[in-house]
């Protein structure tokens, strides 16, 4: 949360216990849950998603339910580890039926 503020998002946050009804909810495919659920706009963006992506689905306004970073992924925003390389991960889209595609690699 602190990477979207850092780069210009307002954030509102909700800690939950349990986050399986949001995600249902907001239909995020269950292979790509992760730790966070947030939702943009008119986008459901699920994990660790670099800002610049959200800025970019904003932009292009695909025909997508939303974007997600399943897992925590080393270099992801929030997951970086001082002296570790970047991990290589993808950042997946996801339509309203559950399918799912590449939408970056980083």
């Amino acid at each position: 949360m602190d990477h979207l503020r850092q780069h210009g998002f307002s954030v509102k946050t909700e800690n939950l216990q349990n986050l399986r009804p949001i995600k249902a909810k907001y239909g995020v495919p269950s292979d790509l849950e992760a730790c966070h659920t947030a939702v943009v706009g008119d986008y459901v963006v699920e994990g660790h998603v670099p800002a610049d992506v959200v800025t970019r689905l904003l932009r292009e306004r695909p025909r997508l339910l939303g974007v997600a970073v399943p897992g925590m992924p080393v270099g992801s925003p929030g997951m970086e580890v001082p002296g570790q390389p970047s991990a290589r991960y993808e950042i997946f889209g996801f339509d309203r039926r559950g399918k799912t595609g590449v939408f970056e690699r980083r």
